[in-house]
């Protein structure tokens, strides 16, 4: 039988994995009488923790926001998991959590049993973080977009796109997503009727929040993270190609990086690729270097740049027999 004190901390625990606890099935699963429970229960509520309970056949007990944050039991895996995100976060891309971060590790580290800090001794001794190069975002700006897209709010800010060109815009917010190093905003437009990419870095001052919107399905099927990697594959830079690779999909799947372009089967020896480039010259020499057979389909601009640097190729033979 559990001690008094180990009773209430598997309480505690059970009540922060699940919404709702009926009465009965939290008694049997402690193992003690409805009445023991109900005594427990009062003296979580006395420690700080806001525990609710309801009367009838659908009642029981569950958590509620309270006015401060009482303690949390953590497993093994969830104490891990919040330790290396901590210590991402610490020397991450969002400005102004950093030492935040590095305190909640601290505190984090020095109750963690010897095992768990072995195992994130073990992690940070083998796992390099990579220098940030992306630019960083602000951390209150991210928590105000994330609050607003879960509560369906509107939001207005001012904005600089990557042309350089300002506008205020007012959006219906559906997600934020990293993605190739910095932070994206996934939001409707109504001005544009259609749905819009934000960096959050070209954000000007702070987000204004508004009214509530009525929902959307999702774009891209839900997954935002790989909306906006396609969208920024296929319109990140100005030079748009078609391209036909004589090989087989898988062959060039293994070869060509996902965020360059997309790669789509046209037979078992054939694949189409969808890029983009920051120039034509760069795409012309990107193409002669990967080594395979193609055939451009668009833009015609391309096949003139090939046609240019295949004569310049023959000449340079030519001299050089």
């Amino acid at each position: 039988m559990l001690t008094a004190t180990n009773r209430l901390l598997r309480l505690l625990s059970l009540l922060q994995t699940r919404n709702h606890w009926s009465g009965p099935e939290l008694a049997t699963t402690l193992e003690v009488h409805p009445r023991t429970l109900r005594r427990d229960i009062d003296k979580l509520r006395e420690l700080g923790y806001p525990i609710h309970a309801s009367s009838g056949i659908a009642g029981g007990y569950a958590f509620r926001p309270g006015k401060a944050l009482p303690p949390l039991l953590l497993d093994d895996e969830e104490a891990l998991a919040v330790a290396i995100t901590l210590r991402t976060a610490a020397a991450g891309s969002v400005a102004g959590i950093e030492e935040t971060a590095l305190r909640a590790l601290i505190k984090l580290e020095q109750v963690m049993p010897a095992r768990l800090r072995r195992r994130t001794d073990a992690l940070r001794a083998a796992v390099v973080p990579l220098e940030p190069h992306g630019p960083t975002v602000d951390a209150a700006l991210l928590a105000t977009l994330a609050a607003a897209c879960r509560d369906q709010l509107r939001v207005a800010f001012d904005y600089q796109d990557g042309r350089g060109q300002a506008s205020s815009r007012t959006v219906e917010p559906q997600g934020v997503a990293h993605a190739s190093q910095r932070w994206y905003l996934v939001a409707w437009d109504p001005a544009r009727d259609d749905w819009r990419i934000f960096r959050l870095d070209r954000i000007a001052g702070p987000a204004t929040v508004g009214a509530h919107f009525t929902p959307r399905p999702s774009p891209g099927g839900g997954d935002l993270r790989e909306y906006v990697s396609r969208t920024l594959r296929l319109g990140a830079y100005p030079a748009q190609a078609r391209i036909v690779l004589h090989a087989p999909r898988a062959a060039m799947a293994a070869r060509i990086p996902s965020a360059a372009g997309e790669i789509d089967e046209v037979d078992d020896a054939r694949c189409l690729l969808r890029c983009s480039a920051a120039s034509l010259d760069s795409l012309t020499y990107w193409l002669m270097a990967l080594d395979v057979e193609f055939q451009v389909l668009e833009p015609a601009a391309l096949v003139e740049r090939l046609r240019v640097a295949g004569e310049r190729l023959a000449r340079g033979l030519a001299r050089s027999a």
